[in-house]
């Protein structure tokens, strides 16, 4: 990350109180940014509150639904790039509620380009996909150039999130720039019904970890520093005009199956507890696993943590957080 660039920028994070959010919000604060977080719920437990994030930043309240909040939100704070985090992120909440899913994450995403598009001050705009925009696809590992074909509701909210942006930027020349990345996991996560916090809970309270389906699910997953890392290092690289307009993958190529993810986390902990496999998933895809190869050449990133290294500063943070919310 480059203090130089990023010292007095005027910059806005969706999303910033999430796992992502925060630690980007972390990262462009001691760069010297003026960071604006437009912010719908309050949630004190989560890292954004609980490390006092919100007392060094700018908090405009509203939502991604909302057009004229962000709208606002850009011209008050005189916005020069926007970091696009939000989004509702929890699979099963999606296949619940497709339409919630679909306003946060599709008419959210417009509303947010659209505000871009009218403000004349925004520079460069990163957006969050994900690996799950591709759906289902036979070649493996999944590059930027296999077509985004998601089939269930969030798979299809990523989907069609990740078009809207490169259409703002094909049909307008709005400067977007596209991530999608493997499965985020450590500290300040608290979507438990993912597989590596909702382990680490089970084990720290003497419960078995649940695996939702089979076991076999391979999919590869990248610490949040990593991530915040690659984010910030795609939008200081969009001075370039072969990287504007350009969508790119993150991962640690690490993939994994959910089983042997449990069993690696328990191997960490140094519990004797059997995972319970219940066998149960829907709507999930069973092979999912990123190149990273067109980051890596085009602007030199690479991962830096291996899923031993963030399990080993994932797990107490997580220890200290059950002892202090659980009992």
């Amino acid at each position: 990350m480059t203090k130089e660039f990023w010292f007095q920028k005027n910059v806005m994070v969706t999303g910033g109180t999430g796992l992502l959010g925060a630690w980007t919000v972390e990262q462009l604060i001691a760069n010297g940014a003026n960071v604006t977080v437009l912010l719908r719920d309050i949630v004190p437990t989560s890292m954004f509150f609980e490390k006092g994030l919100d007392k060094k930043v700018n908090v405009a309240r509203g939502e991604l639904e909302d057009y004229f909040a962000i709208e606002r939100t850009m011209n008050e704070y005189e916005i020069d790039t926007v970091f696009h985090f939000g989004a509702q992120a929890i699979v099963g909440t999606a296949n619940r509620s497709p339409m919630g899913t679909f306003k946060s994450n599709v008419e959210g995403t417009w509303n947010l380009m659209e505000a871009a598009r009218n403000s004349v001050l925004v520079k460069r705009i990163v957006v969050a996909s994900s690996d799950k925009a591709y759906g289902e696809q036979e070649k493996l590992p999944y590059t930027e150039d296999a077509p985004l074909k998601g089939r269930h509701p969030y798979d299809v909210s990523k989907s069609c999130a990740d078009l809207i942006a490169q259409a703002y930027f094909h049909t307008y020349g709005l400067p977007v720039c596209v991530a999608r990345c493997g499965n985020l996991y450590g500290p300040g996560d608290l979507n438990f019904n993912r597989i590596i916090p909702g382990t680490i809970r089970s084990i720290l309270l003497g419960e078995r970890p649940i695996i939702r389906s089979d076991g076999t699910y391979i999919r590869d997953y990248l610490y949040v520093k990593d991530a915040a890392d690659a984010y910030v290092t795609m939008a200081e690289n969009m001075k370039r005009k072969e990287i504007v307009g350009e969508a790119f993958n993150f991962s640690t190529t690490n993939k994994i199956t959910v089983l042997d993810m449990v069993k690696l986390i328990l191997k960490t902990m140094d519990s004797k507890l059997e995972p319970l496999i219940l066998n149960e998933a829907k709507g999930e895809i069973k092979h999912q696993y990123l190149s990273t190869e067109k980051a890596s050449r085009m602007f030199g990133w690479v991962a830096k943590y291996s899923l031993d290294q963030g399990l080993k500063e994932t797990v107490p943070w997580y220890a200290n957080y059950i002892r202090k919310h659980v009992g």
